[in-house]
């Protein structure tokens, strides 16, 4: 049996070589110290602790809050020949005195556990009883109090740290600022532990954002130029909308799925397993979906509403592309995106220390939507990472954005607010500016303002952007009141005067597509019938298993078996991916496929 870190990766991963910082977390981790690790998704966080926990003599016990998952993750180790199990109010008592049993007889490698169970006095007496090698803490960010993702039950996990003082821990996340990152150490009693900080680029995904302008239109655009055939997640604010578009994407021929809070458990249970085990699926969804989710080639990450936060979107759009191949992070956002999460931040029950931090992310997040360089740049900035180059692969460096002088413009805009007396809405303001004769306008009599009419040379699309921009420039602010009404703020005085000059994006009229995508792996066409042949017979194995067709292997291994065409095992095993286990197990299928494919090469 493989038994150092480097003879477990070749062996039981199939990888020959460590990537990033994970040799060093692996080595400090094998050797019993404490580690809290950032790194992003897709740059290899499980195997900083599956492996120390194989080479270390007794038990690897990962805390995850993700108990839908736990079965896939535990069934994709089993694949690799690893005594896996997991513990969670899924199981029936059989099926738990038979865990325990092995438990204590050291039969398991890695426990799976939820936290809500791990601090239960039975539990903390099983294991007790039992060898722990290490101590795994995933999504350690649900540790922060006022972050994205906070779960109660995190904040007793120091009690890892009192009962068992001399079994190492790592505590993993994928987003955390500087801040959240103390908060991890300090909760978790990890101050003393090494940190390993990776960088936070993914280069593979092209980060856009655009103006939300028929949403649903911009939505079956992108789906069709671009994604015609991708396995992808949007993410919507509310969970009427999600039904509604789940429900707008299925009756225009695509295969797409709902998933919210609000939703019977065994729904969305049953919806997330489809995701994971079927191709070519979408999943619209609420924030509540998605945190650990494994499915290596998701094209795409939709956002229809904007994230009220940059770790938020980090997250949510770091679960495409976890393969490394090309993937595609879009954001449409409007104006009332920003009026909604403005009103739900100062009308939350938080402190206002809390409600501080708040508005400093969500400025932060309306920053990232109206910067006109590269996005990346600015996106690594915030998690104090650095590009040196612009990056060539977001919407602002493919497509410079366009500014003009808007002085005149927010001006004019401005004086409207404070005409109608800050009680009125961007839609009725942009009414009065461009001289609209409808019954609002009368009602109020605003047709006798002295800015009415004077706006009638800008398009209502202009001024609704020109709007959205004052308002993440904070020259005008949502009344937290609920009613959708503008305010003025203090920072807009010196362009009311006309004492400083504004420049604005200047929004494109029409949406327009970046990258027409059809072969996401980029397979020749001369390649095709062996590259579905080699994805047929895995989605048979996977059925016949009942996992996932990446649990088998992912898309990357099919592809270098479509350049290196194996003929044997011992070639076969140089395919990334291809373990001792899964070679023993798969590999006579699918070197048959390959040699009655060789003649199309």
């Amino acid at each position: 049996m493989p038994s150092t870190p480097a003879e477990i990766l070749e062996h039981t991963f199939g990888y020959t070589q460590f990537r990033g910082h994970q040799d060093a977390i692996i080595h400090h981790v094998t050797e019993g110290g404490d580690a809290l690790v950032i790194m992003p998704t897709g740059g290899g966080k499980s195997l900083c602790y599956q492996i120390p926990a194989l080479a270390r003599e007794g038990m690897g016990v990962v805390i995850s809050p993700l108990i839908a998952l736990m079965e896939d993750q535990v069934n994709a180790l089993k694949e690799l020949g690893i005594n896996a199990a997991y513990l969670n109010s899924q199981l029936n008592s059989t099926e738990v005195f038979r865990i325990e049993q092995d438990i204590r007889q050291g039969k398991i490698e890695l426990l799976y556990i939820a936290p809500e169970r791990l601090i239960q006095d039975r539990t903390v007496h099983l294991l007790h009883q039992a060898c722990i090698s290490l101590f795994a803490i995933d999504e350690a960010h649900c540790v922060a109090q006022w972050g994205h993702d906070f779960r109660s039950d995190y904040l007793a996990l120091n009690i890892l740290h009192e009962q068992f003082p001399n079994v190492a821990r790592i505590a993993l996340t994928a987003t955390a600022d500087n801040r959240t990152q103390k908060e991890i150490a300090q909760r978790l009693n990890l101050d003393n532990a090494a940190h390993f900080i990776s960088g936070f680029d993914r280069p593979n995904i092209q980060y856009r954002i655009k103006e939300k302008n028929k949403p649903k239109q911009q939505l079956l655009a992108f789906l069709n130029t671009e994604q015609p055939n991708s396995a992808g997640v949007i993410y919507c604010l509310s969970r009427k909308k999600v039904e509604a578009t789940a429900e707008f994407l299925t009756e225009n021929g695509f295969n797409a799925l709902p998933y919210h809070a609000g939703l019977p458990a065994l729904t969305r249970q049953q919806n997330q397993a489809r995701f994971l085990r079927e191709e070519n699926l979408i999943m619209v969804a609420t924030i509540a979906f998605g945190m650990g989710i494994d499915k290596p080639d998701v094209r795409f990450v939709m956002h229809l509403d904007m994230p009220k936060s940059i770790e938020a979107y980090y997250q949510e759009t770091g679960r495409a592309g976890r393969d490394g191949e090309p993937a595609t992070a879009l954001l449409l956002y409007g104006l009332e995106d920003i009026v909604k999460l403005q009103q739900m931040m100062e009308t939350s029950q938080g402190s206002d220390e809390h409600k501080m931090q708040e508005r400093q992310r969500l400025n932060a997040m309306l920053g990232l939507c109206e910067i006109t360089h590269c996005r990346r740049q600015s996106l690594l900035r915030y998690f104090n990472d650095k590009l040196d180059e612009p990056c060539n692969n977001c919407d602002n460096c493919l497509t410079p954005a366009q500014t003009w002088d808007a002085s005149q413009a927010a001006q004019m805009a401005l004086s409207g607010v404070y005409r109608c007396e800050q009680k009125f809405g961007a839609a009725h303001i942009i009414d009065m500016l461009r001289g609209s004769k409808n019954e609002k306008i009368t009602r109020f009599n605003h047709q006798h303002l002295s800015t009415y009419g004077i706006g009638v040379d800008i398009s209502a699309q202009q001024w609704r952007s020109i709007f959205r921009q004052l308002v993440a420039l904070g020259y005008l602010k949502a009344d937290p009141s609920g009613y959708g009404n503008l305010l003025l703020t203090e920072s807009c005085r010196p362009i009311l005067k006309g004492e400083q000059t504004l420049f604005l994006r200047k929004d494109a009229a029409k949406p327009t597509s970046i990258r027409q995508k059809s072969k996401a792996l980029d397979i020749d066409d001369h390649d095709m019938p062996l590259w579905m042949a080699l994805k047929r017979v895995r989605k048979e194995l996977s059925d016949e298993q009942g996992v996932p067709p990446y649990a088998i292997f992912h898309d990357a291994t099919l592809k270098e078996m479509l350049e290196k065409r194996p003929t044997n095992g011992w070639e076969l095993l140089s395919v990334t991916g291809v373990g001792d286990k899964k070679l023993e197990k798969y590999g006579e299928y699918f070197l048959e496929v390959i040699h009655e494919h060789e003649y199309t090469r």
